[in-house]
């Protein structure tokens, strides 16, 4: 069984688990959310309050709402077109049916974004380790998601190896460490300093040798020019490529969706860079800027694959989108 597999048979399960224990999952989602859902939810009360129907007064507010949610202006604009739209079709529209409404848009959003696709983490196949290059800004939760993610996939029964390839910070390295150790994957790494894409290549090697399910490629996470990060990115990847044709399967992007707008900005930066085919949104129970997940996801056309809620080992969460909008209006 490979770990497409495992992570489909253990979404199925979700999906069959009993009242008690889905209960149990949408509980601990809500709690993750809940800064969130407060903030939206306050703005968004005050914006209809008062109000009978949909005009434009109304659409005004949702819009400053929005935006001031974190949702950001793209996707806000998106989404009031969306509502306007059916304002005009439906000719007149209560305003106490906009949160339904918006809950309705939203879920579409996200639909779009990820094509329509039910997210089941990681498409590992057997027969050659699946490579997972994770990008993301220092500080942004990357080294604890590798951890968690490393952590999960042991659980299942998978030898997992991690490269620590962010060889400009000993810190980074140490704490990779940790991680490693708690999680039960072994760890490839060099002397602080040496050239990233050198340990990227001495763990796929050694991972190839060992006949390794999963490698994860820990990177710098600097910013300071946009051209030095291209080039270090690239050469990492075509430096895999010659152990494992294909490699990295995913590169998996980590933003802190505590920063609000800054995420967007990374985003962007990391996106221009390299080619991002996944996000991890961590530190999302901190923080009532939770709305950054609906306008990446939409503005960049990446899906979510993951969250965090919390800094418990199973606190990533596969993203299911369903579930989020459930959680976000309650």
């Amino acid at each position: 069984m490979g770990l497409f597999d495992i992570f489909r048979k253990k979404r199925e399960e979700e999906l069959t688990q009993t009242p008690e224990q889905a209960e149990a999952q949408k509980q601990e989602l809500s709690a993750g959310l809940e800064k969130t859902k407060e903030g939206l939810f306050g703005k968004l009360a005050r914006a209809v309050a008062g109000k009978s129907k949909v005009d434009d007064e109304v659409l005004d507010s949702l819009e400053e709402v929005l935006i001031t949610s974190d949702v950001g202006v793209e996707t806000t604009v998106r989404i009031i077109e969306r509502i306007e739209a059916r304002v005009a079709r439906d000719k007149y529209m209560n305003a106490a049916e906009l949160q339904q409404i918006l809950r309705q848009e939203i879920a579409a959003l996200l639909l779009e974004s990820d094509g329509g696709e039910e997210n089941f983490g990681l498409d590992v196949k057997e027969g050659t380790p699946y490579v997972v290059m994770v990008v993301g800004v220092n500080g942004a939760g990357k080294t604890t998601t590798i951890g968690k993610l490393a952590a999960q996939l042991k659980k299942a029964g998978k030898k997992v190896y991690i490269g620590a390839a962010d060889t400009f910070r000993a810190a980074a390295i140490d704490q990779l460490q940790v991680w490693a150790d708690r999680a039960g994957a072994t760890m490839i790494h060099q002397e602080m300093g040496s050239d990233p894409a050198s340990v990227a290549f001495d763990t796929l090697r050694s991972a190839v040798a060992n006949h390794a399910d999963v490698v994860l490629i820990d990177t710098a996470g600097r910013l300071h020019n946009k051209i030095n990060l291209m080039n270090e990115l690239t050469k990492i990847r075509n430096v895999m490529a010659k152990v494992i044709p294909d490699a990295p399967h995913e590169v998996m992007l980590v933003l802190d969706g505590s920063t609000g707008q800054n995420a967007f900005e990374q985003a962007r930066q990391f996106t221009q860079a390299t080619k991002v085919t996944s996000l991890a949104i961590t530190k999302l129970d901190g923080t009532a800027k939770g709305g950054v997940v609906i306008g990446i996801s939409d503005q960049f056309k990446v899906p979510v694959r993951y969250i965090g809620i919390g800094e418990g080992i199973d606190q990533l969460k596969l993203f299911d989108r369903k579930e989020f909008v459930d959680a976000l209006f309650g």
